[in-house]
Formats: C-alpha cells, sequence, structure tokens
C-alpha cells in the first residue's frame, strides 16, 4: 500500500489505516480470535495505523490491540487517545493535563508497548484551556512515551491554538461523502497549520455500503440505532445519497465502499482514512480502495450526488453533539 505523510513531524503511515472501535463495542456481537485475524490481515496488506481509546471497551480494545500487535510492534504506527471517561454507567470528558498523563500511563500498560506513536485528545472539555492540555501533552512527548501528539473533533480556533504549543501531526474527525461539514474551516485550517487529517467513519457508520436499508438491519446492541442518520424519514431520505453514490461507483467499477474511500484519498495526500472494520473480508475490500484512480468526472459526479449538507439527521444524538467541534 502506498504511504502518506501526516504533519509538519513526517509521521510516515499507510494511506489507510484501520479503526479498531467496533472490534470491542459499538456495532453488534464482539469476535476477539477474528479481530485479531483482522488486524493480522490489514498488516499483512500494508496497513500500519492502527486506531484504538481507551474509552473503548472501556479499555477492552487496547488489550485486544496488544495482544494483536505483541509480536508486529515494529510494523504498526499506534494510535490512541484519552478524554472521554466512562464510569458507572455515564460519560463525561476530562481533558485535564493531569489525566493526559494518568490516562496515557494506563494506555500504555494496556497495549503492552513503551511508546505511543499518536495520542489523541479524543474529546475537548471547554473549560480546560487548550494550551493547558496540549503543554501536558508535550511533556509526554518529551519523556519518550509519546511520539506525536492528535486532538479529535475541534474547530478551526482550537486546532491554532493547541499549534502555538506543541505541533499537532493529525486532526481526527468525521468526514465522509455524508459528512461534509470540516470542508468549510476545519480543513483549510489544518492545511495552513500543516496537522494531517485522519477521517474517521469514512463509510458513514457502514451506511454508504448499502446494506442496510432499516433500522432493523442494525443488531438490538448496535450503537446506530440510536443515531439520527438511521432513523424514519432520514433514513429513507439518506438512502437517496447511497443510490446515487453506488450509481457512481458501478460506472467506476469498484463497491461503493470503495468509491466512499477512494473519494476521501482523491481529497489531498495529508488525508488517510481509518475505516474500521472487524472482518477480514471487508479489510481486503477496503485496502483495494487505495489503488482506485478516480477522474475529475467521477469526482465531480460524487460532490454532486452527496453535496455538502445533504445527509438527513445529526450525525451523533443531540447530548453527543455538544461535546463536538469545540
Amino acid at each position: 500500500m502506498n504511504r502518506r505523510t501526516l504533519g509538519r513531524e513526517g509521521l510516515d503511515v499507510s494511506a489507510l489505516g484501520l479503526g479498531c472501535m467496533g472490534m470491542s463495542e459499538f456495532y453488534g456481537p464482539a469476535d476477539e480470535s477474528e479481530s485479531i485475524a483482522t488486524i493480522h490481515r490489514a498488516l499483512s496488506l500494508g496497513v500500519t495505523l492502527l486506531d484504538t481509546a481507551d474509552m473503548y471497551g472501556p479499555h477492552t480494545n487496547e488489550l485486544l490491540v496488544g495482544t494483536a500487535i505483541a509480536d508486529r510492534r515494529d510494523d504498526v504506527v499506534l494510535a490512541t487517545k484519552f478524554g472521554i471517561v466512562r464510569e458507572d454507567g455515564q460519560r463525561r470528558i476530562d481533558s485535564s493535563p493531569d489525566y493526559a498523563k494518568r490516562a496515557c500511563e494506563a494506555s500504555l500498560r494496556r497495549l503492552g508497548v513503551d511508546h505511543i506513536d499518536l495520542y489523541y485528545m479524543h474529546r475537548r472539555n471547554p473549560d480546560v484551556p487548550i494550551e493547558e492540555t496540549v503543554g501536558g501533552m508535550a511533556e509526554l512527548v518529551s519523556e519518550g512515551k509519546v511520539r506525536h501528539l492528535g486532538l479529535s473533533e475541534v474547530n478551526a480556533d482550537t486546532l491554532r491554538a493547541a499549534c502555538a504549543v506543541h505541533p499537532i501531526t493529525a486532526l481526527q474527525s468525521e468526514w465522509s461523502l455524508w459528512t461534509r461539514g470540516i470542508e468549510a474551516e476545519i480543513v483549510p485550517a489544518a492545511r495552513e497549520l500543516g496537522v494531517g487529517i485522519v477521517p474517521y467513519s469514512p463509510i458513514g457508520r457502514g451506511f454508504l455500503t448499502g446494506r442496510y436499508t432499516s433500522i432493523n438491519d442494525l443488531s438490538e446492541n448496535d450503537f446506530r440505532r440510536n443515531n439520527p442518520r438511521f432513523q424514519g424519514d432520514n433514513l429513507e431520505l439518506n438512502l437517496t445519497i447511497v443510490r446515487r453514490v453506488s450509481e457512481v461507483a458501478h460506472d467506476v467499477g469498484c463497491t461503493p465502499v470503495q468509491i466512499a474511500l477512494a473519494w476521501l484519498l482523491h481529497q489531498g495526500e495529508d488525508v488517510v482514512p481509518i475505516p474500521g472494520t472487524k472482518r477480514r473480508t471487508y479489510v481486503e475490500e477496503n485496502a483495494e480502495a487505495a489503488d482506485i484512480a478516480l477522474t475529475a468526472d467521477h469526482l465531480a459526479a460524487l460532490d454532486e450526488s452527496a453535496p455538502v449538507g445533504a445527509a438527513a439527521g445529526g450525525r451523533y444524538p443531540q447530548e453527543a453533539m455538544a461535546s463536538l467541534e469545540l
């Protein structure tokens, strides 16, 4: 697989990464053995960037990833995150520098490694100045526990303030053919600052696959059942986007998944999507997208099929939206 560079400090990664979240929860039943086999298959295909977080599970996803890479550490660019704390069935955001340091130590133990290649602030508590958070994270770099810093779901002003304290290698935000809001201000700011862009949910939480036409297609414990875009009239409206994208994919000769990933890869050499999957079959399908060349006509057709703001419904339930792009 081709390689790309994140950030001005030159973090070398595969053009596509692997999001590991769904291997532990959120997207139906887990299968640890298949998940580990999926990680190994991704590595064999040239995928180097593995993405996890301490809140996935919570904690169990880091343990799984650590097990999978125990004898493959040199093959992996390991990314994890801190900031979302899950306790007693509740969630809160802690982006304080003291918590960043404690969380990093715990992640290192669970992952079984002596350093994290890319350490993200997962969400921001606006009561904590970003300068303080990044200052604490920078100390982890000085101590050799972290190599590069990242932020997730922050706005352009926060990104600028963070970069004034320490170089930020990557911004992880939701970006896909049905979630294009970051294109107006956040992507230009990242490029102005030399920050790489790591889109999560690049296939629209699986919706752009075309496999979901009813909420009943989702298992009972799938968090997408509570996602406004998968519900009621929103679902029906969003299916029109999927149909249009599928038509362009047919013309190109690839799957809807592959064209969604190829579209993102064509947005710039600083873009490294991290599609998530827990099955080897799908990681193979995803990897093939890195070799798809889209013409200007294809890109124009996709922009027409899924313009900015076309998706119906919020990308998270209302309470979760309050923690985004702060």
